[in-house]
């Protein structure tokens, strides 16, 4: 496994970075108040200071607390979005693609459909027509309703290869039924895949979301990062050479990016025979 890791840079660097990111978490919140998230709980607009080392924003709130607070919801919408993709995406690929017939008939046109719509404009609308206040689970599932449709197309595209070797087909003449053998036989050698496929959903979950809370379609009074980002923009912080104020919060999303991936990368190597490379 050393020698792996010596070797896979790529999944080191992904996860010494997102390894970083947690200890970061962790360490703040034994060493911030969170309560300084909040707003006007500490002076407005003050640059990093030793007392506020990532200083304040103009709503009175330590931005180092924001930082520590903010980024596990912001994870927390990209992995709930990304494994209901993934799950569902998984299931319907596996459905169309081992069963065929209309099922995957259906299955393929309305992912096929989907992927041609602009998500983010779909998601502004859903976003849009939200009654009240939205929490961050609400945002989570709003951007999980269009999460599934690439891995759907992905997964499916290896099933199809998967079904025609030879392991599958000596499981059919064994008498294997067909939930036997997708559990049994196919999905133990698509995991490495489907690891891959939820890290970019994880991010591309991240991604949408910030993308609809800078437009000011999510938890208004929740510290986000694409939250502190809408804050940004609507107090003009680049005009006004409050540099701190989205240093911050870009730093942060270049790293659990970069992470993320490095991380990809990685596991493209272990999932992608082409790639594969003997210890």
């Amino acid at each position: 496994m050393l020698r792996y890791l010596r070797r896979n840079t790529s999944l080191v660097v992904g996860l010494g970075i997102l390894g970083f990111l947690v200890l970061f978490l962790v360490v703040g919140r034994f060493l911030v108040d969170i309560d300084n998230a909040q707003t006007l709980s500490a002076p407005v607009l003050q640059p990093p200071s030793w007392d506020y080392p990532f200083g304040t924003d103009r709503q009175g709130r330590d931005l180092l607390a924001v930082m520590v607070a903010g980024t596990p919801l912001t994870l927390r919408i990209g992995f709930i979005a990304g494994f209901i993709g993934v799950g569902v995406g998984t299931l319907l690929a596996f459905t169309a693609a081992y069963y065929r017939g209309w099922l995957d008939t259906i299955i393929r046109s309305i992912a096929d459909i989907g992927l041609t719509v602009p998500g983010l404009l779909v998601l502004i609308i859903i976003a849009v027509s939200h009654k009240g206040t939205m929490t961050v689970n609400e945002m989570a599932l709003v951007v999980a309703l269009l999460a599934w449709l690439s891995p759907t197309r992905q997964i499916r595209a290896q099933v199809l290869t998967m079904r025609e070797r030879g392991y599958v087909e000596i499981a059919r003449l064994n008498g294997m039924r067909g939930l036997e053998i997708i559990f049994g036989e196919m999905m133990p050698n698509l995991l490495p895949y489907l690891a891959a496929t939820l890290v970019t959903s994880v991010s591309a979950a991240i991604l949408a979301s910030i993308g609809l809370e800078v437009l000011g379609l999510g938890p208004i009074e929740a510290p986000t990062l694409g939250m502190t980002l809408y804050w940004v923009n609507f107090n003009a912080a680049i005009v006004n050479g409050w540099w701190w104020w989205w240093t911050a919060p870009l730093v942060v999303i270049l790293l659990v990016f970069l992470g993320l991936f490095f991380v990809t990368v990685g596991l493209d190597e272990i999932a992608n025979p082409r790639l594969r490379r003997s210890v």
